[in-house]
């Protein structure tokens, strides 16, 4: 391991500008420039949205200008918003499919037996993640209601569900035996082994979202498993695009997807920087999200 780096000292406001004129990018409106980075900080301005107009360490080429990288920045912020709230869709249709299944297959209460699912040890696990969630969520009405006037104070498998997180969604349906799991997936016309790979990397870019995160020009750590057609296509799945066709699947008879289609063309052609490559869209990528 070589030498470990110092901490830089903190820059005013007017340092900072100074600086990024120093290393290059081209500022017309020093007041501007100022007000922006009163409001977002350099660290996640400059240094995300800088990727791919300087090399690391580097100078800018002289021709990228302060605005642009606003540009990339307001466009991730419309793109990120858009797309929350068509997780959520996904989200809650999840929980209603998986809480209802469960529901009438093992009882209300059956999420408390180890037998019910495929890892044992898993299990364990999440019954000690759920008595957190719960706590953290003891103050609702309804988690109220069924400690304080049910017998046992627990909580049925659909109220459960409505504490869970995404990420704890997910590895619920993971951990469900195989035939739990395809009973699940059929209900949105979809393989078992594709709906939890989907689930586990649509979490992952929901917390991203949740977390006023960056999905241009990012690569993601959770992928998921794409159909043949796509990866022989060339299409990578560890960029934005390919978690847009997994969720295009799941959401194929909602009537609104094709709105949200439009919505990215729309933020495409109103932020002229904007090159959709970075996050893995093709040339003909609006023909192949648009629902037919």
């Amino acid at each position: 391991m070589g030498e470990l780096k110092h901490h830089q000292p903190p820059m005013t406001i007017d340092e900072q500008v100074e600086n990024l004129k120093t290393l290059g990018l081209v500022i017309s409106d020093e007041e501007y420039a100022k007000r922006i980075l009163n409001d977002i900080s350099y660290f996640r301005l400059i240094k995300a949205y800088s990727l791919g107009y300087k090399p690391k360490n580097g100078s800018y080429n002289g021709e990228v200008t302060f605005e642009q990288i606003v540009e990339l920045y307001l466009f991730n912020a419309n793109l990120r918003q858009i797309t929350f709230a068509e997780i959520e869709k996904i989200e809650v249709n999840v929980r209603c499919r998986i809480a209802n299944y469960f529901a009438e297959t093992y009882g209300v209460l059956g999420y408390k037996d180890p037998s019910n699912f495929a890892d044992l040890d898993y299990h364990k696990t999440f019954l000690s993640d759920i008595e957190g969630e719960i706590g953290r969520n003891s103050k609702a009405p309804f988690v109220r209601n069924f400690r304080e006037n049910y017998e046992g104070g627990e909580l049925p498998i659909y109220a459960l569900v409505e504490v869970f997180s995404f990420g704890t969604l997910s590895k619920f349906y993971k951990n469900m035996k195989n035939s739990d799991k395809k009973a699940v997936a059929k209900s949105f016309g979809i393989g078992y082994t594709y709906l939890e790979s989907w689930l586990e990397s649509i979490a992952y870019v929901r917390n991203i979202c949740a977390h006023y995160g960056r999905i241009y020009n990012a690569k993601f750590s959770k992928t998921p498993v794409l159909y043949k057609e796509y990866t022989q296509a060339g299409i990578g799945n560890n960029r934005m695009f390919g978690v847009l066709l997994c969720m295009k699947q799941i959401l194929k008879n909602d009537n609104h997807w094709n709105a949200y289609v439009n919505q990215i063309s729309i933020l495409v052609n109103k932020y002229i920087h904007v090159d959709v490559k970075t996050m893995g869209f093709p040339d003909d990528w609006q023909d192949l999200l648009i629902q037919k």
